[in-house]
């Protein structure tokens, strides 16, 4: 029996035939939404809505929602500053700086939640190195420590909401230049200078028991496993279950990306990524892929692995709608430091 399960990409901003089929199957655990599926707040509310009716539990919805170039929702929710502000603050007044990202995070998942949003990729663990181009301004700092305090805070953040947070990407994506969205990137540093580095952040939260779930990275570390970390059994087994003690939801990146395209077509990336320990496994954009990887992947789903995904369901809602949470004195504080972030990111 393979474990692991699915996120699926959605087509359009309703559900199609095809889609609720797949949102039937035992082995879908939900849908991540893109630009693609977002039109306004009444639409957003509606599609969450449909996908939450598909089931015989309610599937999880999910996005990317970091703040800065990464947010796929705003108004009239709060449009995010890029975490590099947090990180410019920390270095002016480092407890001030981890109070507000606390904050934030509280703020990003009190509104998704809101709009039937159960779940965002965030907070961001890499190290900002001034090498990687995708990573940039996502990244809080290029200081271990301070980006483990920061995270740490947007995480309780999101915890306070009722929101799981999702570390991402293990073991680091900073120290490589190239986009695994667009090549498979190659880390040749050793695994000292990856521990006393770019494992800080995960490893400090991991056990500060803030962390539910982590993304791993499609980058290899060749001085570690010839495979990328999310089709390692090395990384996620040995790493990061064994010796960082994760007890969470290990989420592989998008089987889209080029970062995958070496392990082969999509149903063996599924079937790889699932067998090297990954409960989560991302199909967001080749939806054509997704009849054959369910095919190869089958119906059975272990035990396990529904337990597992079934603590990232929120643990609560902190206002019935946007517009009650907004008349609440924490977002009104929250949305004031957004909007000050957000001009001083702006220059």
């Amino acid at each position: 029996m393979t474990p692991g399960k699915l996120l699926v990409g959605l087509q359009g901003t309703e559900l199609t035939p095809e889609e609720r089929e797949w949102l039937q199957h035992p082995r879908v655990a939900g849908t991540i939404l893109f630009d693609r599926n977002i039109g306004d707040r009444e639409q957003l509310c509606a599609l969450t809505a449909d996908i939450h009716r598909q089931g015989a539990e309610p599937p999880l919805v999910a996005v990317d929602q970091e703040g800065g170039r990464v947010q796929r929702i705003t108004a009239p929710g709060t449009a995010l500053p890029p975490m590099r502000a947090l990180g410019s603050w920390y270095d002016r007044s480092g407890d001030d700086a981890v109070a507000g990202a606390e904050r934030l995070g509280w703020l990003m998942a009190a509104e998704l939640l809101t709009a039937g949003v159960d779940w965002s990729f965030a907070p961001v663990l890499d190290l900002d190195r001034g090498v990687s181009s995708v990573i940039g301004d996502r990244a809080f700092h290029h200081d271990p420590d301070t980006v483990a305090a920061l995270a740490g805070g947007w995480a309780r953040g999101m915890l306070a909401a009722g929101m799981a947070p999702c570390g991402k990407h293990f073991p680091g994506h900073g120290g490589v230049g190239a986009d695994s969205h667009l090549e498979l990137p190659v880390d040749d540093r050793p695994i000292l200078a990856l521990r006393g580095e770019d494992m800080v952040p995960f490893e400090r939260l991991i056990g500060e028991g803030v962390l539910p779930a982590v993304m791993t990275a499609h980058v290899v570390y060749s001085h570690v496993d010839n495979q990328p970390a999310s089709f390692s059994g090395t990384w996620i087994h040995r790493i990061l279950r064994e010796e960082l003690d994760f007890r969470g939801v290990v989420v592989g990146d998008d089987l889209g990306m080029e970062g995958a395209a070496s392990i082969g077509g999509y149903p063996a990336r599924a079937e790889s990524a699932a067998h090297a320990g990954c409960d989560l496994i991302l199909l967001c954009n080749e939806l054509d892929a997704v009849a054959p990887v369910l095919d190869a992947l089958g119906a059975e789903v272990p035990d396990a692995s529904h337990r597992r995904v079934d603590r990232l369901r929120p643990a609560r809602i902190p206002a019935a709608d946007l517009q009650a949470l907004q008349g609440t004195d924490a977002w009104r504080r929250a949305r004031e430091l957004a909007d000050r972030l957000q001009d001083d990111a702006a220059g």
